[in-house]
């Protein structure tokens, strides 16, 4: 059979075989990949379905798109909200006491909480090779086992200098989760079909913040037992829990798509097949060279996917640290339990409108859009929350704030994902946003020693990162989609044979960008 590839001339498109060329015809989907009419067949695996009819595959593929999710999105979700409450669950220890008892300062509690994300924010970026490298199925519930232990290490610190350590190792174990994940799943579906399961495994960290506040208010009840203090009693039974998770994971995490154990040989050409199809070299073995490194860096996506990840980012974790705190001082709360369950509502409600948004952009594939209806939102609770002296209407600031943060996390790292192909390039470009995202969590830290202080940086990082660089991305994008269609960058393939055309990624002048 002819090796069959196409190319794009004065804005039509070509398929081209060893002696024939047909025009097809043109096709815009809106989402970030390349545009083709017809099934290119660059070593394809053999159909499985061949010999079926359109409906027959049709049904196949929506079956087997369910089995995908019910094996890879449950555990994904536990482990991410694990992860989000180990990291978090601080902000309850400090309403049960472990500022006191281990006499802190104000700024030595907030350097406890810096600590971490310098070396989350360090490690991050070269995670997602080691996660190539070593299997999903190894290198997770690794990582999980000694994050799991450090956390139960903070249950024994008797001194600044113990919570300090045992922060920095949490934060070194934990950097190879989240963007891990997110690089996996791009891995497993098509982009039409990543937002909304991204968004669901984030929504966990939403929901880690409504479990996280009603665990700590029964673990405080264990307060003596072995002459340890509730707040100890949060961080050991909370660290237990993700090793023991940790160990079942070696069993229920899989690995990539042409090596996943629970797919038969029929299954695993059809999860290749649909992703090839779909234009991703996800589907493809690479191995990693310094050039895709050099690519990330160059790509000013990159840089700005960063501003705008920050944007949310820093607001996330202030957010997630400080709500027990930002409650109990609205005056409604006579006791550190009751400050706890209301906290409780809000991250519930966000979980929801995460998930919601994801299905929104999958459906409409406009994530620009989305993050930046969804930013305002959170400006304007936080705008209640400074301009309001009003237990009620600072609360309810709480509940807008939480909707305008958690759904941008999600949305904003399928954008990137959407936007970059390539392997290892796009595992690079998603450990630098979430890095870089992530490192601003220093500045999360230290805002809240004066409440209105705290709520006015956050909303400055929502109003002019994250709304402002989501507004420069989707216009920049769009006006490059308009080149890209008018054929200016048809240039670029002049010259080039079919795997040389291949390696430029998402610098293709077929490959269309999400905005």
């Amino acid at each position: 059979m002819a090796r069959i590839f196409s190319f794009r001339s004065k804005g039509k498109y070509y398929v081209e075989s060893s002696s024939t060329m047909t025009e097809d015809k043109e096709k815009s989907s809106g989402e970030g990949h390349r545009v083709s009419t017809h099934e290119e067949g660059v070593n394809l695996p053999a159909d499985p379905d061949a010999h079926r009819t359109d409906e027959e595959k049709a049904e196949i593929d929506r079956k087997l798109v369910r089995r995908l999710d019910f094996m890879l999105i449950p555990w994904l979700c536990l482990l991410y909200l694990l992860a989000f409450l180990d990291r978090t669950n601080i902000g309850n220890a400090k309403i049960a006491g472990v500022q006191t008892d281990l006499k802190l300062s104000d700024g030595q509690y907030s350097a406890s909480l810096s600590i971490f994300f310098v070396s989350y924010a360090v490690f991050e970026p070269i995670t997602n090779i080691m996660l190539k490298k070593f299997r999903p199925s190894i290198f997770i519930p690794i990582i999980m086992v000694l994050w799991g232990a450090s956390m139960v290490g903070m249950g024994f610190c008797y001194n600044w200098s113990g919570l300090m350590a045992a922060r920095w190792f949490l934060g070194l174990a934990e950097a190879g989760l989240f963007p891990g994940v997110n690089y996996y799943l791009s891995c497993w579906y098509k982009r039409s079909e990543f937002g909304i399961r991204a968004a669901i495994f984030f929504s966990a960290a939403a929901l880690s913040g409504s479990f996280g506040g009603l665990l700590a208010a029964a673990i405080e009840n264990m307060n003596g037992i072995g002459n340890r203090p509730g707040w100890a009693w949060i961080f050991i039974l909370e660290g237990l829990l993700t090793v023991v998770i940790g160990f079942v994971s070696f069993w229920m995490v899989h690995d990539f798509p042409d090596e996943a154990k629970f797919l038969s040989e029929d299954d695993r050409a059809r999860v290749v097949r649909r992703l090839k199809l779909d234009r991703q070299a996800s589907a493809e073995h690479e191995t990693f060279q310094m050039t895709y490194l050099y690519q990330s860096l160059r790509d000013w996506k990159m840089w700005l996917g960063m501003v705008i990840y920050m944007g949310c980012d820093m607001p996330l974790y202030a957010f997630s640290l400080f709500l027990p705190a930002i409650i109990k001082s609205l005056g409604w709360n006579t006791s550190t339990v009751r400050s706890q369950l209301m906290s409780v509502p809000p991250y519930a409600a966000a979980a929801v409108f995460t998930v919601a948004i994801g299905y929104v952009a999958d459906r409409t594939r406009q994530r620009g859009l989305c993050n930046i209806f969804v930013s305002v939102i959170g400006v304007a609770g936080f705008a209640m929350l400074l301009a309001s002296n009003s237990p009620a209407v600072q609360y309810a600031g709480v509940f807008l704030g939480a909707l305008g943060i958690y759904p941008c996390i999600s949305n904003t790292v399928t954008w990137m994902a959407n936007n970059i192909e390539g392997v290892y390039k796009r595992g690079v470009v998603l450990g630098f946003v979430i890095g870089w995202g992530n490192l601003s969590g220093i500045i999360s830290s230290n805002i809240y020693a004066n409440h209105k202080t705290g709520h006015a940086i956050v909303m400055a990082f929502l109003a002019v990162f994250l709304f402002g660089g989501s507004v420069l991305m989707t216009m920049l994008l769009r006006v490059e989609n308009g080149k890209r269609l008018r054929g200016e960058r048809d240039h670029l393939v002049e010259g080039l044979d079919e795997k040389q055309i291949d390696r430029l990624g998402d610098m293709r002048p077929d490959f269309y960008y999400t905005t």
